[in-house]
């Protein structure tokens, strides 16, 4: 009982200081670089036209930088938005009402992290400490009523999804790489690319934590995790659809994010 309180307590701490992380560096980046909606930060075009003295003047290095940047930053964003598709399902299956779902997932689409890790820890610090549950992440994880089934529409919809949007992430960034090189390189470092990869980034974490609870294995785990980390979107996609192809219309919804014996015999409280 005892490691159970530490663990909802360290699960409060953990997504708070995510959070309050990614607000920090938000704030700080709109402060020092100004707002995001510039078109130069993500058109190409629109850099070459307005460098277009700096391109005559023999600074070319300059300009096709700032063209990568441009690209991989677009690059980042579209997997930023793709990792918020499946968290946005999950918030949609927890909430009781199309009211609450939609704010959150309103919410989560304009700030990012800021609202997943506030949308989880709000979860956590729903669980009491004088009555802790057996286990949070599962709690957390779950609906407090009764378990909805998947409709068979609702599985092969979601095989569909996951699918192409893991396709289309790997075309995104193996296109990129091809006609701009690897983004290894500090001068892509810039306030609002730093910014996106640290909300990626935090969004990576968070399903992590799922795949981790979900693997019956730490081995498969932590491959499956840093496959995630190393590759974005385009794995956490393949990973969900290989799970919702081992599904059938016979499988209760938590089957998709619970993966062991011991957890299948788990029964949300009603």
């Amino acid at each position: 009982m005892v490691v159970c309180t530490r663990s909802v307590i360290a699960w409060r701490i953990l997504f708070v200081a995510m959070g309050c992380s990614m607000l920090a560096a938000l704030l700080y980046t709109l402060i020092t670089d100004g707002s995001p909606f510039r078109r130069e930060l993500l058109t190409p075009f629109f850099v070459i036209k307005k460098n277009l003295m700096v391109l005559l003047s023999g600074t070319k290095p300059v300009l096709l930088v700032m063209e990568g940047l441009n690209r991989w930053l677009s690059a980042i964003l579209i997997d930023f938005y793709v990792k918020v598709v499946p968290i946005s399902i999950w918030v949609v299956y927890k909430e009781q009402t199309w009211f609450g779902a939609f704010l959150w997932v309103a919410l989560l689409v304009c700030f990012g992290s800021i609202t997943t890790c506030t949308y989880i820890a709000k979860q956590f610090f729903d669980i009491s400490l004088q009555e802790p549950v057996y286990d949070p992440v599962s709690h957390v994880l779950l609906r407090n009523d009764r378990e909805r089934k998947l409709m068979c529409f609702s599985v092969v919809f979601g095989r569909v999804l996951f699918s192409m949007l893991a396709v289309m992430m790997l075309v995104i960034i193996i296109y990129t790489a091809v006609t701009d090189g690897l983004p290894f390189r500090m001068e892509l470092l810039t306030p609002w690319m730093t910014a996106t990869l640290v909300d990626t980034f935090i969004h990576s974490v968070v399903l992590s934590v799922w795949v981790a609870h979900k693997e019956m294995t730490w081995t498969s785990a932590i491959v499956w995790i840093c496959l995630s980390f190393c590759c974005g979107s385009t794995v956490t996609c393949a990973y969900i659809a290989i799970q919702l192809f081992q599904l059938s219309c016979q499988d209760p919804m938590f089957h998709i994010l619970l993966d062991s014996p011991n957890k299948y015999a788990f029964t949300p409280s009603k």
